[in-house]
């Protein structure tokens, strides 16, 4: 299937906040405050007029997926990703061309459950360095990318 990825808009909102189980103005601030990606369905015109969504912008069955980042000292973080499993992998390089760039580690932190975000690191060479810490209950697992 053909995939388009693009920097995520404030009208990707809601679908973001449908694939991610979150609050709307939580991922509204998310497009805001951090470096955030969207992987949509190739066959979609990213042209077309998205006005007439009963979503307000983005259909999240357009949306295969999307990924959030910053950069901090000599790391990038991943804060956020999510989506089908092909979607993951190609969402994840993003941060990993950019940090290859700036000469920058990348880290994810992934739910124990979380298999197409293991899979995605560990296709990219990512090392599996421990636990990570846990969010909302749940144990994380850490993976690294080094320069």
């Amino acid at each position: 299937m053909p995939m388009n990825v693009r920097d995520a808009l404030e009208a990707d909102a809601d679908a973001l906040a449908s694939i991610a189980d979150s609050p709307t103005d939580v991922m509204r601030n998310l497009v805001h405050d951090r470096t955030v990606r969207v992987a949509e369905d190739g066959n979609h015109d990213p042209n077309a007029d998205v006005s007439g969504s009963q979503y307000d912008g983005s259909d999240p069955e357009d949306l295969l997926g999307f990924i959030s980042f910053d950069a901090r000292e000599d790391t990038v973080h991943v804060t956020q990703l999510d989506g089908t499993d092909e979607a993951c992998k190609r969402l994840l390089a993003e941060p990993v061309r950019f940090a290859e760039r700036e000469s920058m580690a990348v880290e994810v932190l992934a739910a124990r459950d979380a298999d197409p975000i293991e899979t995605a690191a560990e296709d990219l060479g990512f090392e599996r360095r421990g636990r990570g810490p846990r969010f909302n209950g749940s144990p994380t697992v850490r993976f690294r990318l080094e320069p």
